[in-house]
């Protein structure tokens, strides 16, 4: 299933729609550098997004709309990238394939898991490739976990933590923390998203969910305190925890099994360094301009992507605590962003698989929605 013309040879031109967050810090330099991708237009009616793009990839075309798009590039394109706001998804996924182009959809892919299937089903009846971007699946710590439960170091898994907390006591705004439902804002499906997404690929279908889902600060209008509780076919429990609200943060993961348990703290060092400038290939965005601004331009090696220092790597012990140096370190594998949009090329120049399908984001919109209704009233969903 491809849908495009593409050959090993000649870079598949991909148009990305959005250059906010998602689109300039992750997706761009994720396309520019994958092998196989080239960058071809970038959508935004922005002004200054504009200049930002043509500066950070100089070859680049830019449409003000997606409609400008589709109607003077399509016939160009191999492939679309949707990176816009997430009431945005479904309809401009639909016109893309409509268009005869496969697609890649930032994540949550839909506001429902029925609308999720209902675009699977649609790209498969195209023939097209329809893929979500859930790039937490190549952080360090989840592909050291699974490395951990893959060679047995945890014995039988019982409970596993997970949580993505921030202190952000002021509501930043935008459509993110937007109260209209239509926004499909709030945690649960920003961070939550990614939190159930991982639970799903470690531990397997979901059986019950509870959730609790609460506006804590002033002036915000939208979750930004959520806890889901999970219990899956397997047997495993999961605690999940996407906040803006916690003052001290715990761990990122506390996996318990029974024979050790693996705690690790902090984040993955991929996103800051894409915010920061850095680049896969070792290269920096816009360094010229950086250092004419008087500051210090940086580079990261490419075989030093993802690597995060020894003291950051987490522990795996059993009746010990990692806070006084019980267990032993574990070594954190390096993260693997790039991964993603190597598949997608793979998948499409030589029918290499999906590597995170629609029926795999509508599960986790199953379990999404069952955590909203599970906290709207109080009770445990089961499904």
């Amino acid at each position: 299933m491809t849908g495009t013309t593409g050959t090993a040879g000649t870079p598949l031109r991909v148009g990305l729609i959005g250059y906010g967050l998602a689109g300039s810090v992750f997706h761009a330099p994720l396309i520019a550098a994958t092998e196989g991708l080239v960058l071809d237009t970038v959508v935004t009616s922005n002004p200054e997004r504009q200049e930002q793009a043509r500066a950070e990839f100089p070859d680049v075309r830019v449409a003000a709309t997606p409609e400008e798009l589709f109607e003077q590039r399509a016939a160009d394109l191999d492939l679309i990238v949707i990176a816009s706001p997430n009431k945005t998804h479904v309809p401009l996924a639909t016109a893309a394939l409509e268009a005869g182009l496969p697609v890649v959809v930032d994540k949550p892919v839909a506001g429902t898991a029925a609308e999720a299937r209902k675009l699977a089903e649609f790209a498969d009846a195209r023939g097209l490739l329809l893929s979500v971007f859930q790039n937490r699946r190549w952080d360090n710590d989840f592909l050291t976990l699974r490395k951990l439960l893959a060679e047995g170091e945890l014995g039988d898994v019982w409970r596993f933590e997970s949580r993505f907390e921030r202190w952000r006591p002021q509501p930043k705004g935008g459509w993110r923390e937007s109260g209209d439902p239509a926004e499909i804002g709030g945690l649960l499906y920003d961070l939550g998203s990614h939190l159930v997404d991982q639970a799903l690929v470690l531990f397997g279908p979901v059986t019950s969910v509870y959730a609790e889902s609460d506006i804590r600060r002033a002036g915000a209008s939208v979750d930004d305190d959520t806890f889901i509780a999970l219990t899956h076919a397997s047997g495993v429990r999961t605690q999940l925890y996407a906040t803006a609200t916690t003052a001290q943060l715990g761990p990122r993961f506390r996996v318990l099994g029974s024979r050790a348990g693996y705690v690790k703290y902090g984040l993955d060092p991929q996103e800051a360094a894409l915010r920061d400038g850095e680049r896969p290939t070792g290269e920096t965005a816009n360094a010229e301009q950086t250092a004419n601004a008087g500051q210090t331009a940086k580079t990261a090696p490419g075989k030093s992507w993802g690597l995060e220092p020894e003291s950051m790597w987490g522990r795996v012990g059993a009746g010990e605590s990692p806070l006084t140096g019980g267990g032993r370190p574990e070594p954190t594998l390096p993260g693997d962003y790039p991964a993603y949009y190597a598949a997608v090329a793979k998948a499409l120049l030589n029918g290499g698989p999906n590597p995170v399908t629609a029926l795999e984001a509508a599960a986790a919109l199953d379990v999404l929605e069952a955590a909203r209704r599970s906290a709207r009233d109080g009770v445990v969903v089961k499904l």
